[in-house]
């Protein structure tokens, strides 16, 4: 079972300014965002004022960037899942921005990234089912700035997901 940091590459760059300890915390934080900073401090063999001061600094310097409540889209009727692969008519900075700028507004799309391939981009929709997706495909995603064509993957099952 994947259980956090020690499963992942290094979170941070070799010049990077955080020790063993702030991993720990981070790692901690990423099980359970909700941990008291007395329990926190207890696990990663601090007093709880170091311990606050270094989740501050944590926060501060953008390791930690937020914390949230992660809820079971299932349970909340978005139980499907597609990707789909944008390619754009235009990859000049401008096209790039508008792109971006008009993807933030699309609710169900849960993420977005340039890829470098033979397409632009790859989203992560959520929907209730396929027949919202095509509605969201149709309406919203295709007219996105700049989309000269889409490619769907629907998710058949999730294996890995961590949290959102």
């Amino acid at each position: 079972m994947r259980s956090g940091l020690s499963d992942m590459p290094s979170i941070s760059p070799p010049d990077s300014q955080i020790d063993h300890i702030d991993r720990k915390i981070i790692s901690e934080l990423r099980v359970d965002g909700r941990l008291p900073v007395t329990s926190l401090a207890q696990r990663v063999g601090l007093s709880k004022t170091p311990c606050q001061i270094r989740l501050r600094r944590l926060i501060d310097e953008g390791y930690i960037r937020s914390f949230r409540a992660v809820v079971d889209p299932t349970k909340l009727g978005l139980g499907h899942i597609a990707f789909a692969k944008i390619k754009l008519s235009d990859t000049r900075e401008r096209a790039l921005e508008e792109f971006k700028r008009a993807a933030l507004m699309v609710q169900e799309v849960e993420e977005c990234h340039m890829i470098a391939a033979d397409f632009d981009y790859l989203i992560k929709v959520r929907t209730a089912d396929i027949l919202s997706y095509r509605a969201v495909l149709g309406e919203k995603i295709s007219s996105l700035p700049h989309v000269a064509s889409t490619s769907t993957f629907v998710v058949m099952e999730t294996i890995i997901d961590q949290g959102g």
